[in-house]
């Protein structure tokens, strides 16, 4: 695990809240010169530290859209069955975000899509890939509530301090 500072940690939170700030800002921000702020850039990228910079998308403004939860069981807990879901997973657009599971379910998926029939369609036709699943639960959002994808870094790295 790379060792951060209280300055790695500042320019990762304004980052990952502001992805679209100029290196000079951003060193503005962290109290330090463009090249030493650059370099750390560089240095938290490298570690693997920062996957990637993104925007915030209001598809509401785009088009009109449904975003579904699901919660998947597979038909059994082999490497190989989960190995052929999490593949088939990769092959759809619309599923956004996936996360194994541990409890009761195996996986809850994300999918945002045209409307509730292009939906089934694609679970439709990920049953059809015998990729494993073997019962699923539809949740359809109904209103976003939260949503900042912020880490809460000082939060997190405080209790590593405190250990």
């Amino acid at each position: 695990m790379l060792k951060l500072d209280d300055r790695d940690i500042r320019l990762l939170s304004i980052l990952a809240q502001e992805g679209r700030i100029s290196k000079t800002e951003l060193a503005r921000r962290v109290h330090l010169s463009p090249t030493p702020c650059w370099e750390r850039l560089q240095r938290l990228e490298k570690a693997g530290l920062i996957k990637g910079y993104r925007a915030e998308i209001a598809l509401a403004g785009i088009a009109p859209h449904v975003t579904v939860l699901v919660l998947a069981e597979l038909d059994n807990h082999r490497a190989e069955t989960m190995t052929a879901f999490e593949r088939a997973i990769g092959l759809y657009d619309e599923i956004t975000q996936c996360w194994a599971l541990g409890g009761g379910f195996d996986y809850l998926f994300q999918v945002i899509t045209t409307d509730i029939d292009a939906y089934q369609r694609l679970i439709d036709d990920l049953l059809s890939r015998k990729a494993g699943l073997s019962r699923y639960f539809t949740y359809v959002v109904t209103k976003h509530i939260k949503g900042t994808g912020v880490p809460p870094l000082e939060l997190l790295l405080g209790a590593r301090a405190r250990e």
